[in-house]
């Protein structure tokens, strides 16, 4: 009776609070032009209550580099014509939307050009697809986990077949979303070893948590991954968006690493890749260590266990 509302609220603290508080808290953005020209434009910008964290670019090719390059989201190019605004929505339709919105705003409402540079997948325009796939390679990722944690494999063996669970479930993923959905448009190959390293992160975690400390290894290991790794991901907006330290602490669980990992492979050709394939790479080793670990001492323990002596027949007259 208790420990079902419990975990209702749970929930609901995890996935309704982050949504409730969406806003830019600290969104990198660039302001683009001359420093006399820009001034007050960013001065506009700064106003905006730690809403944003600016950027500045000498001219309109600098700040292209920098959106393709995901050090920002947008940036505002002062021109004689008047303000432009450059988006990326393969980095998030919901951050793109909320530029221009702000921009139109500090325009005073008049109509502000706007240019997506980096634009998402013409069949998935509003990057559906890829915020839905974070929680089917989170379940997935639990359900290799568990099921190789009950049918009672150890050791490599464990270990074999997390990788190649894995393995599948990135290349059925990335045929269902890429080759099907159309939702990627980056190499196939780098997409599906994105998808594989983030079911393996979230599998070894599960299981090694299990091999340390038996079953309900498998029901801490799910819990973190799904109330907080999921929510906490920002795939479905920016960890920017997320109230603080919301957005840090879902870039370091596999949901929010791997969401990150699979936009810069998809559409940024790799940039920006490097600190979620650590934090991936980092989660995987350490849970297949820990899945060798365990099995190294279960043997161990059963190796050093007193073996009791049978018991003598009794002699009878």
């Amino acid at each position: 009776m208790l420990l079902v509302p419990v975990l209702a609220a749970l929930a609901l603290w995890a996935f309704a609070w982050p949504a409730a508080r969406t806003a830019p808290h600290d969104l990198p953005l660039g302001v683009a032009g001359p420093a006399t020209a820009t001034a007050q434009v960013q001065k506009q910008l700064e106003g905006n209550e730690g809403a944003f964290e600016i950027h500045r670019y000498a001219d309109e090719a600098a700040a292209r580099d920098a959106i393709e390059d995901r050090t920002v989201y947008g940036a505002v190019v002062v021109t004689e014509q008047g303000p432009e605004l450059l988006t990326a929505s393969a980095a998030s339709p919901l951050v793109a939307q909320s530029l221009q919105q702000a921009v139109t705003r500090q325009a005073g409402g008049a109509p502000v050009k706007t240019v997506d540079v980096v634009p998402a997948s013409a069949d998935d325009p509003r990057g559906s697809v890829l915020t839905s796939s974070v929680l089917p390679m989170t379940l997935a990722g639990i359900a290799a986990g568990a099921v190789v944690t009950l049918l009672g494999l150890r050791g490599r063996r464990a270990v074999a077949a997390l990788v190649g669970a894995a393995a599948v479930v990135g290349t059925v993923a990335a045929l269902i979303a890429g080759n099907w959905l159309g939702a990627f448009t980056g190499s196939w190959w780098s997409e599906a070893v994105a998808l594989a390293l983030s079911t393996l992160a979230v599998s070894a975690a599960v299981a090694g948590l299990a091999a340390l400390i038996g079953a309900p290894g498998i029901g801490l290991g799910a819990f973190v991954m799904m109330m907080i790794g999921n929510p906490f991901s920002g795939a479905s907006s920016a960890p920017e968006m997320l109230p603080a330290p919301v957005g840090t602490i879902g870039q370091w669980l596999p949901p929010g690493a791997g969401a990150s990992l699979l936009r810069s492979v998809s559409f940024f050709d790799g940039a920006a890749a490097t600190g979620p394939a650590m934090t991936l790479t980092w989660w995987s080793v350490v849970g297949l260590g820990a899945v060798l670990l365990g099995s190294a001492l279960k043997r161990r323990k059963a190796a050093t266990a007193p073996v009791e002596a049978a018991p003598k027949p009794a002699l009878t007259s």
